[in-house]
């Protein structure tokens, strides 16, 4: 036997194990790329993105925040879609819409679009923190401070 066969005849066995690991290889990517399909594993929802203005409103001892939408997107205020948090304390939604140039009424628990607002006054004179967050992404679609004099 010469040597040129030698080699031929113990290469044999490789082909097939690369053929076999390369469909194998194959497969889990297909199969990756489909679950990705199926379970939804896209982009998160954005959330609304909206130009909203705090200031403080109200006399001497009943207080309360005015917001104002200066523009953007419309924001759902109701509980489900929108959460309002004033001080760290989430406060009852209005199951309204918030379109550009109107204006809601924030008290200590409450969000309410007639002034003075349903609900209690916030009391004090510091710096209030005011968040509202987006529930389905959990985006923050505004964070603002208001100082109440």
């Amino acid at each position: 036997m010469s040597k040129a066969n030698q080699f031929l005849k113990e290469e044999d066995a490789v082909s097939p194990v690369i053929g076999v690991i390369l469909m194998v290889a194959i497969t889990v990517t297909l199969a990756a790329v489909i679950a990705a399909f199926v379970f939804g594993m896209g982009p998160p929802e954005q959330a609304p993105q909206a130009s909203l203005r705090a200031s403080a409103d109200g006399n001497s001892t009943d207080k309360w925040i005015k917001l104002e939408h200066q523009g953007g997107d419309a924001i759902n205020m109701g509980s489900a879609y929108t959460s309002v948090v004033v001080n760290g304390t989430t406060v009852g939604g209005l199951d309204t819409q918030f379109d550009a140039g109107e204006t809601l009424y924030l008290s200590a628990d409450n969000v309410s679009d007639s002034r003075p607002p349903v609900g209690s006054a916030i009391s004090g004179t510091g710096t209030v923190s005011v968040k509202i967050i987006d529930v389905a992404s959990q985006q923050m679609i505004a964070d603002m401070s208001v100082r109440m004099a």
